[in-house]
């Protein structure tokens, strides 16, 4: 019997397989068997490694295991794990194949206890989001004159909010509303501060802000009571809770949400230097409008003088052609020149409401702007005083005033001109014509010498 069962395990071995194949085969099965799963235990022997992958111990009161977080996973990591931290991992159970060790792989990893604040802050959020809390959002006013901040006095990000309103916007006034961010009872307490900020209505706009924390620190920004309250509040309110990565509750219901209560404070406040950057932009707008309108007006009116040059053309017709021409250029020029400074008249108020210390400025840009229309002016009544010179003096060199001094026209039968009577001829047909009509005569007698010819007798 010994023999044969001898006989028959030594059969069983006879298809030998390497280690390497060995531990193949049950990292497989491990990684079939098991998805992912998420453990709970306390780190161990932790271990950050050059090329930044993250080693330690997850153990318990009663066993352990290795984990290894690699570098990609663990840069998306909330916090660095320490010694001794309780913590829950969602990880794929595998075999480290060189040693033959059983380890995790982590995928991603949180303080323990945080998976059920995880669930109720989700459980509030779908509840609240299907009501319709936070769909409504309520505009920013563009220049708030008092801001309201909403915060802890003992906060660092109250530092933080109010060196930037007063970088961005020294004139507005900002009232801090000092309440506990953090412990039992906060959520109730800045509920309670955001409705008594209603009652006061001494504010535009609300910025409800601490620094970052633990979701633990974070908590009461995720109280119903906080959401509704800042739904209920009269004025536009804008929350800068934590860092960019930290999402709660009260970022959902309020008006704009900012990633750092520094970010909300530049929300709130429009930056003072971006302002008067733009407004100098638009008055050198202005400038090139204006200058452009004035070079489109100045090509019309050379381009009538050019068309009054022609003595053919029906002087009367052109004349009143180009005083019109000029009246409608003087008239746009006149609107635009005050359409432009009603817009620089709106700009410069703007301006004041926003910096006071800008109201030398627009003395300026209403100098400018009066300077301007002066100038239009001028140079228009030049324009017109050269064209009714122009125009006079082509009137004089009508040939239709000549006649109507007496004067007459003689052609001969070609429609010639005749100013030389050598070349004429006895019986040579010719026409006058008058002011006033036309006659048509032939030559009797020519004299080229003298200086005044006796009357031609007609010769029909």
């Amino acid at each position: 019997m010994e023999s044969g069962s001898a006989d028959e395990n030594l059969g069983l071995a006879r298809e030998s397989i390497t280690v390497s194949a060995l531990n193949r085969t049950v990292a497989g099965l491990l990684t079939r068997s098991f998805r992912l799963v998420r453990v709970r235990g306390e780190i161990a022997n932790f271990t950050r490694a050059a090329s930044g992958h993250w080693y330690f111990t997850l153990k318990d009161d009663r066993a352990q295991v290795r984990c290894a977080m690699f570098r990609g996973r663990n840069q998306l990591a909330q916090f660095a794990p320490r010694e001794g931290d309780e913590v829950e991992v969602l990880a794929q159970v595998g075999l480290y194949e060189p040693r033959g060790e059983y380890q995790l792989t982590v995928e991603a990893v949180q303080r323990s206890g945080l998976g059920q604040l995880y669930e109720r802050f989700l459980q509030l959020k779908n509840r609240l989001q299907a009501e319709g809390l936070f769909d409504a959002k309520r505009p920013l006013p563009a220049f708030p004159h008092v801001i309201g901040v909403v915060t802890s006095l003992q906060a660092a990000a109250l530092r933080d909010v109010l060196t930037t309103l007063a970088r961005r916007s020294p004139q507005a006034a900002v009232i801090v509303y000092p309440v506990p961010v953090q412990g039992e009872g906060a959520g109730s307490r800045i509920a309670a501060m955001l409705a008594n900020v209603s009652r006061r209505g001494e504010v535009e706009v609300v910025l409800l802000v601490r620094g970052g924390g633990s979701i633990e620190d974070l908590w009461a920004f995720n109280e119903e009571v906080v959401a509704r309250a800042i739904r209920a509040c009269t004025v536009p309110v804008i929350v800068g809770v934590g860092h960019e990565s930290d999402v709660t509750i009260a970022d959902f219901a309020a008006d704009l949400r900012a990633p750092t209560p520094t970010a909300a404070a530049e929300m709130a406040a429009p930056d003072r230097a971006a302002l008067l950057r733009a407004i100098e932009e638009q008055m050198a707008q202005l400038r090139r409008l204006a200058r452009g309108r004035l070079q489109q007006v100045q090509q019309r009116l050379d381009y009538c003088q050019r068309a009054l040059a022609s003595p053919r053309a029906p002087l009367q017709a052109l004349a009143a052609r180009v005083h019109a021409l000029a009246l409608r250029a003087g008239h746009a020029l006149s609107r635009h020149v005050v359409a432009l400074r009603r817009r620089s008249e709106e700009l410069t108020a703007r301006v004041q409401r926003a910096a006071p210390r800008i109201e030398s400025g627009e003395h300026l840009l209403q100098r400018r702007a009066l300077a301007l229309a002066v100038g239009a002016r001028h140079l228009l009544h030049e324009r017109q005083a050269r064209l009714q010179t122009l125009a006079a003096r082509l009137q004089a060199l009508d040939p239709h005033a000549v006649l109507a001094r007496g004067y007459a026209l003689a052609t001969d039968a070609q429609g010639r001109a005749v100013i030389d009577a050598a070349k004429l001829a006895a019986g040579d047909l010719l026409r006058l014509r008058f002011a006033r009509g036309s006659a048509s005569t032939r030559v009797v007698h020519a004299d080229a010498g003298a200086d005044e010819a006796s009357p031609p007798r007609s010769a029909g």
